[in-house]
């Protein structure tokens, strides 16, 4: 099982992406069963002390990651292609998006009281986001919704990962798209 192990290892050692466990079992050539006895072995040896890596799921897959008490300290240098260059303002909308999802512009501009065409574009342009589908109302407005790109930059495994909300941002939230 070592060296099943081992090359399950190197697999997510090399993939920028997170994979699932049926692409883990192709790429290989295992059995979803030996993938899932290696990904065991992988998370007891992680979770020792002296390793610096664990495995981290996010959308539905899985990669090797910095342990996040170390991310902190390794973000300045290793985070920041994707995080520094997002304004307040992206941010802003991103949070919109991602709490409200699946969400319109009009919706969005609703929430922040400014217009959100260049915000959308942004996220759209970085994957951040993306349109999930049209709204059934006059006009078909798009709908927007996060991506797996957005749960990677913010180490989720699913949107339901999302720090919760305290009632009184939730309510403007609502209040906000029913208006």
């Amino acid at each position: 099982m070592e060296k099943e192990t081992a090359l399950i290892e190197a697999i997510l050692y090399l993939e920028a992406d997170p994979l699932d466990e049926g692409s883990l079992s192709r790429i290989s050539g295992l059995t979803k069963d030996v993938v899932q006895a290696a990904l065991a072995a992988l998370e007891s040896r992680y979770a020792h002390e002296e390793s610096g890596v664990e495995l981290t799921r996010i959308g539905g897959g899985i990669l090797i990651s910095p342990k996040k008490e170390y991310w902190n300290t390794l973000r300045e240098r290793y985070g920041k292609k994707n995080e520094s260059r997002l304004s307040r303002a992206a941010m802003e909308t991103l949070s919109i998006i991602a709490y409200s999802q699946p969400i319109t512009r009009s919706e969005i501009e609703a929430i922040r009281g400014v217009q959100a065409d260049t915000m959308i574009r942004l996220l759209l342009d970085r994957e951040l986001i993306r349109e999930v589908g049209k709204k059934d109302v006059p006009g078909k407005p798009i709908q927007y919704g996060t991506t797996k790109t957005f749960l990677k930059l913010f180490r989720l495994e699913s949107i339901a990962d999302l720090p919760k909300l305290n009632d009184q941002e939730a309510e403007r939230f609502e209040r906000e798209r029913i208006e």
